[in-house]
């Protein structure tokens, strides 16, 4: 009997280890063809972003474009509400990059002139640029404790949240700071610290691509 139980639980665990290489090999391929989905819009971003002075930081928006679609889609940057206060209105994929790009430069430009790190100025490109003035009045960095109290007491109230709802959001930032979560119209407190993931995703593929 006990050699029966021990077969049993051998068989179990290979079948787990063989699930977990099956689940993890299908997202390593689908992110590697989102990744390199992304980086074909390199040379694109590239001029843009050479153009608005900000072409050190096309890694950058790059990983924005992989937060915001994966390079998927006519936004590519979802940059519509940004320009236009309403999503959809967006009609190719070059003005996506260039209204992304603006709205890039808009944020990391106050952001200096404040006195405030990078990852503010990313997380402004989901919050809004007054995100930057709240950072600067709370010690000049962002973090995720700052990006919730921002997202709890001034955005998602603004937009109606009055009771801080939340909703369910399953990424490993999220799930590792407070199990899972993010409020209602409150916008992605975890933004700087994806795109900056991302990021480094695309870079890993850049250097790959060279080697």
């Amino acid at each position: 009997m006990l050699k029966l139980i021990g077969k049993i639980i051998k068989m179990m665990i290979t079948l787990g280890i063989i699930i977990v290489i099956f689940v993890g090999g299908f997202f390593a391929i689908r992110t590697y063809k989102s990744v390199k989905t992304v980086n074909s819009y390199r040379s694109d971003v590239q001029q843009v972003a050479d153009e608005a002075g900000v072409g050190k930081y096309t890694d950058v928006i790059l990983g924005i474009m992989y937060t915001e679609s994966k390079g998927k889609g006519t936004d590519l940057m979802q940059s519509s509400e940004s320009v236009y206060g309403s999503r959809g209105q967006i009609d190719s994929q070059k003005e996506s990059i260039e209204s992304g790009v603006e709205h890039f430069v808009q944020s990391y430009r106050l952001a200096n002139e404040a006195g405030c790190d990078l990852a503010t100025a990313i997380q402004a490109y989901n919050f809004g640029t007054k995100y930057i003035d709240f950072v600067k009045k709370n010690g000049g960095k962002n973090s995720v404790e700052l990006a919730e109290e921002y997202s709890r007491d001034v955005l998602s109230p603004g937009l109606g949240n009055d009771q801080q709802t939340t909703y369910r959001y399953m990424k490993v930032q999220s799930v590792l700071y407070n199990g899972g979560y993010l409020y209602r119209d409150g916008g992605n407190m975890f933004y700087a610290e994806i795109v900056q993931g991302n990021k480094q995703l695309i870079n890993w593929y850049e250097r790959f691509q060279k080697s």
